[in-house]
């Protein structure tokens, strides 16, 4: 079983590592790894895809006496993770079942994730949000008040369980930051999304820049209104 809770951490340290020199992801780039993660892509495979990418890039370089451009974009590899991913599948045809039960995740505390979800639900109550989205905000605030109670008084529910009604709460959210959001907003979002995709439009399937569209557009709407993700992804373990 995966490391969930190291997913994007491990992806961004191994592109940085491969690259070469730091290069802080982009909106895009965190989108691109949400859609892979949503859609069930092992861990392994997406860093498997990552290297063969730059195995390449490498050898080619070799070739050209470095005259190859610098790889800028983590969405330079999504052709290639999506071929590690067809590679994982088909060898995992006919493999015995192993045991994939949970171990337990040092840092994920009753009382840091009950403090984590107190925190978002006071954000997101206190935002200046424009109707319906006032209303939606309200509502998550309170149910994430009740998580928070829920996992003091215990016993702390299964991580991926939680993980999923909060990815739940914040499409809510998103749907009501859309409801209340400009025309000209959305366009000039879209047009930005489709501007950085661009690049990376040959290296990707349809479905994929769709969903990544669709995930930068809403990592945008929430930093405009100053709301927090609240996945547990993003709670800090320091």
């Amino acid at each position: 079983m995966r490391n969930y809770f190291n997913y994007f951490t491990e992806i961004e340290e191994r592109f940085q590592q491969r690259r070469g020199s730091l290069l802080m992801l982009s909106t895009l780039d965190w989108a691109l790894i949400e859609t892979w993660r949503e859609s069930g892509i092992p861990l392994e495979a997406v860093l498997r895809g990552i290297d063969n990418a730059f195995d390449k890039h490498d050898e080619k370089l070799r070739r050209t006496s470095g005259r190859t451009r610098k790889v800028n974009g983590l969405a330079w590899c999504a052709q290639s993770v999506m071929e590690s991913t067809e590679q994982a599948m088909e060898a995992a045809i006919g493999a015995s079942p192993t045991d994939v039960s949970p171990k337990p995740e040092s840092g994920f505390e009753a009382e840091r994730i009950a403090n984590y979800l107190e925190e978002n639900a006071a954000v997101v109550e206190t935002a200046e949000l424009q109707a319906p989205a006032d209303a939606i905000a309200r509502e998550i605030a309170t149910r994430l008040r009740a998580l928070a109670t829920g996992v003091r008084v215990g016993p702390l529910p299964q991580l991926e369980e939680m993980d999923r009604t909060l990815t739940v709460l914040e499409e809510k959210l998103f749907a009501g930051l859309l409801a209340a959001s400009s025309e000209e907003q959305l366009t000039q979002l879209r047009e930005q999304a489709a501007r950085e995709l661009a690049p990376y439009r040959g290296k990707m399937q349809a479905v994929q820049i769709k969903q990544v569209q669709q995930q930068f557009l809403q990592k945008r709407l929430l930093e405009a209104h100053s709301l927090p993700r609240l996945s547990l992804f993003y709670m800090r373990l320091g």
